[in-house]
């Protein structure tokens, strides 16, 4: 029986999710997964899997979300498709291999990980940090690799791949617009592979709550779609009108004090 409760809860996590992936540019997987946690340890459901099935279901989230985001920077011609063609190659294989070795994991292995990358997130939001461009793209080869590595990283914490997908691309001379843009469409495979490895990984595993499919639940998937898709266009209308370098810092506050309530309940 799904909880209307945790549904609910869910939804209202999207209603936020969406304004802050509109208002900042920001994925919402560093938001979903510990919210998830909470919510799932709350109510007594995945006992001991509850990183799992928030990664999983953050993952998926991303493939709904990550559309509409792809069009809009596509329709820009902003989106640099040789590099995601380039790297796309070693994101598939990476996430995939990292979410089927994550459902294997124990939980708590999977809460360190998170919180030290919560821990970076924040700092590098916190000081806007922006790396000085250096060289061209690696080859074929070398993209691939690191496009293994961000999509690893990724399916180990819920996330698009933004947070590290961004910074390479800067490094390594794409202009800022372009690396966000590009940023969004690498984004897709991430989800789609995460998803993946996260539904084959936990489709046998006992104890998982009503509407799983594998570590993807479903009724958290549809609020947190369902509301995020209502509030991205005013999160949108609103950056325009609001100081986003002050808001960036007040998110950072907001990962900053998410990494120290999963710390305190380790």
């Amino acid at each position: 029986m799904i909880d209307p409760a945790l549904f609910a809860a869910c939804g209202a996590l999207g209603l936020v999710v969406g304004f802050l992936a509109g208002l900042l540019g920001v994925g919402g997987g560093l938001i979903i997964v510990p919210a998830l946690i909470f919510l799932l340890h709350g109510q007594g459901l995945a006992a001991g899997m509850e990183p799992q099935l928030a990664l999983g279901t953050s993952l998926a989230s991303i493939l709904f979300t990550s559309l509409s985001s792809v069009r809009a920077h596509h329709r820009h011609g902003a989106v640099e498709w040789p590099v995601v063609r380039r790297i796309a190659s070693g994101i598939v294989v990476g996430t995939l291999a990292g979410a089927m070795l994550a459902t294997q994991m124990p939980a708590t292995v999977l809460k360190v990980f998170f919180v030290v990358f919560l821990f970076y997130a924040a700092t590098q939001m916190w000081l806007d940090f922006k790396p000085t461009p250096h060289r061209a793209l690696p080859g074929r080869a070398g993209t691939a690799v690191a496009g293994g590595l961000i999509g690893a990283v990724s399916s180990w914490v819920g996330i698009g791949g933004g947070t590290l997908s961004v910074p390479f691309m800067l490094w390594h001379n794409v202009p800022l617009h372009r690396a966000i843009a590009t940023s969004a469409a690498i984004g897709f495979p991430i989800a789609v592979a995460g998803a993946a490895g996260y539904v084959l990984g936990g489709w046998h595993a006992p104890g998982l709550p009503s509407g799983s499919l594998g570590f993807v639940y479903l009724p958290a998937l549809a609020g947190i779609v369902v509301g995020s898709v209502l509030t991205a266009p005013l999160g949108a209308r609103t950056a325009h009108r609001l100081p986003v370098r002050r808001l960036k810092r007040v998110f950072a506050l907001l990962l900053f004090a998410l990494a120290l309530r999963m710390l305190w309940s380790f």
